[in-house]
């Protein structure tokens, strides 16, 4: 049996403007989804969704991976079990990771020869079939690891200060919110572009104070991001309120992770409050997850037999 895990990701800044081709910057978290596989008569997927065989509509992600794989090995019958800190649909890139562990615990066990750039990009053309349209950008950070400028693909320094992430349980539509806001760019195209174009002029600031260390001036500019998001639309109720929690009980900062309108949002802590930043967020209603950056993406967790 080979066991691998891959991380989540939340975006520090870039959100919806990186849809346009402007920069974002997505950062690897220590939450993890952990997929085992071994040789089998038949093909068997287990998760906290059920057990079923190749199944498109309860497993699709881990079906498409099985299909995919099969261009590079005989893969008659396999035991997938999956296992994950990750909330499903919540802007984590839960289905990347899924994804980017599956054909990494595959290729070991059928010894497939895959390089990790093969395994981010097999996984972004899996992303892309189940979900119609899929940006590169979970895939390749889920294999990856640390923090990364996209579309560049550039590894900048690691975030060393806690992260808190606090999940709404709201579900939204990526696909609805990203229609959202090129609805708003056709009908004021002189209003929403500068913002998109200034979302992603705050990557670019970013990677001098990711690098410098300075989180305080790194959290002004998120908070700001937050600012430009609910323009668009990307905001709601719920994550303002968990937004402002964080912030009023002492976060560096707090915006919306991911397309909005639901799912989570990510705060920046200081060493001694990341507890305070949690609680306060689970007051608001949300659930809170304390967690940090992390280097590495898709690895090895075991191997048996």
């Amino acid at each position: 049996m080979v066991t691998c895990s891959a991380p989540g990701k939340v975006y520090l800044f870039g959100e919806h403007a990186v849809v346009y081709g402007e920069n974002a910057i997505c950062c690897a978290v220590e939450l993890r989804t952990k997929v085992s596989v071994e040789k089998s008569n038949e093909i068997i997927i287990e998760s906290a969704l059920g057990r079923t065989g190749l199944n498109h509509k309860i497993h699709p992600y881990v079906s498409y991976v099985i299909e995919k794989m099969r261009q590079f090995a005989d893969i008659q019958g396999v035991r997938i079990i999956i296992e994950s800190e990750l909330p499903i649909g919540s802007g984590l890139g839960s289905s990347a990771a899924v994804t980017v562990a599956s054909i990494l615990a595959l290729n070991l066990l059928f010894d497939c020869g895959l390089s990790l750039e093969d395994v981010a990009k097999t996984a972004h053309e899996i992303e892309k079939m189940v979900q119609g349209n899929a940006s590169p950008t979970d895939t390749y950070v889920s294999t990856m690891g640390g923090v990364v400028m996209i579309p560049l693909k550039k590894k900048l320094d690691l975030i060393d200060c806690p992260i808190v992430i606090g999940n709404t349980h709201k579900f939204s539509s990526t696909k609805e919110l990203v229609g959202n806001v090129a609805k708003l760019k056709s009908e004021f195209p002189s209003i929403v572009e500068p913002i998109l174009s200034n979302i992603g002029q705050m990557s670019i600031l970013a990677e001098k104070l990711v690098a410098q260390g300075d989180y305080e001036t790194l959290g002004k500019l998120m908070n700001i991001n937050q600012g430009l998001l609910d323009s668009i639309g990307a905001g709601s109720a719920e994550l303002s309120s968990l937004v402002y929690a964080a912030r009023n009980s002492g976060a560096i900062s707090a915006k919306i992770t991911g397309a909005g309108g639901g799912g989570c949002m990510v705060a920046l802590a200081r060493e001694d409050n990341a507890e305070d930043i949690a609680k306060a967020i689970e007051n608001a209603d949300g659930e809170a997850i304390i967690t940090k950056n992390t280097a590495e993406g898709v690895r090895l967790e075991s191997l048996h037999g």
